[in-house]
């Protein structure tokens, strides 16, 4: 299987483009996510025929489990469907649907060379039931006071099509304990689907630095709809303005919620290697 390692902003998958859907893709993610046993990414994407989009995008995390959608991923998909001729090599806008819906970026080139995109991510959600989360009401939920590992952790709960809780801090998210704390809110009986858990310290109306534990991978370099749950999360509580640059461990996401429709997300897109995958 010829596959491509692919990263944005150190967010890491492998790419295919299998002429066929096939129901291990769980395992095959498992395998080649491995970061000793196999390529080493953060989960598995692929890029399928769509009646819906210009193609339709699956993810698995590196577990095995499939989840709804990957802002870094999407961005990178467009990148290698265009340049793989699965697309056409000028195409400007992509349409990509996904199990979050269906997503549309805006292609960025340089010398030629597609670099980053802007995807529009969907408005964001706040009502407790589209994460889901066992939580009483259907209005934002900010300051949700929860304890773990004798931690006392406050959050804001929001969905971007997959589910998000943010912890703000007033010190560098570095000095977080999240590979303790991350797994324990992930799994936390709050969230009966598990959830992504975000760091988040606010640095100015325009600035945050973030670092995100994901659902069924662990602590990752970077995570776009965690970037964009926080902006939405962070302009809905007034704490910025409508646009932000996050600053996250593997680069910097441009992220703009005007309050009321999607949020917009600019990030780089990066091909790092090419091979065959013995599956």
């Amino acid at each position: 299987m010829r596959v491509t390692k692919m990263h944005g902003a150190g967010n890491d998958y492998v790419y295919t483009l299998p002429r066929h859907d096939r129901d291990d893709w769980d395992e095959v993610a498992r395998k080649i996510s491995d970061r000793h046993f196999g390529i080493g990414s953060d989960g598995l994407i692929l890029g399928l025929k769509s009646d819906k989009a210009d193609m339709r995008m699956r993810m698995f995390n590196a577990d095995g489990s499939e989840a709804e959608m990957c802002g870094n991923g999407i961005r990178c998909l467009a990148k290698f469907a265009v340049e793989e001729g699965f697309l056409p090599h000028d195409a400007e806008t992509v349409s990509v649907e996904t199990l979050g819906g269906i997503k549309v970026l805006q292609l960025f080139r340089e010398g030629g060379e597609i670099t980053s995109a802007r995807v529009d991510m969907g408005p964001p959600n706040f009502s407790p039931a589209s994460l889901p989360a066992s939580v009483e009401g259907s209005g934002p939920i900010v300051d949700l006071p929860i304890v773990v590992d004798g931690m006392d952790l406050k959050l804001t709960l929001v969905s971007m099509g997959n589910p998000h809780a943010i912890h703000y801090i007033d010190y560098d998210p570095a000095a977080f304990p999240l590979e303790r704390v991350g797994p324990l809110v992930e799994n936390h009986h709050l969230f009966p689907r598990r959830t992504n858990f975000q760091v988040v310290q606010v640095l100015g109306k325009g600035e945050v630095k973030h670092r995100v534990w994901e659902r069924g991978t662990g602590i990752t370099l970077a995570s776009g709809t965690s970037a964009s749950a926080v902006c939405a999360a962070s302009r809905m509580r007034g704490f910025t303005g409508d646009r932000v640059i996050d600053h996250m461990p593997g680069g910097d996401l441009v992220l703009e919620w005007d309050g009321k429709g999607s949020v917009f997300m600019t990030g780089p897109a990066v091909r790092v290697f090419d091979t065959d995958w013995p599956g």
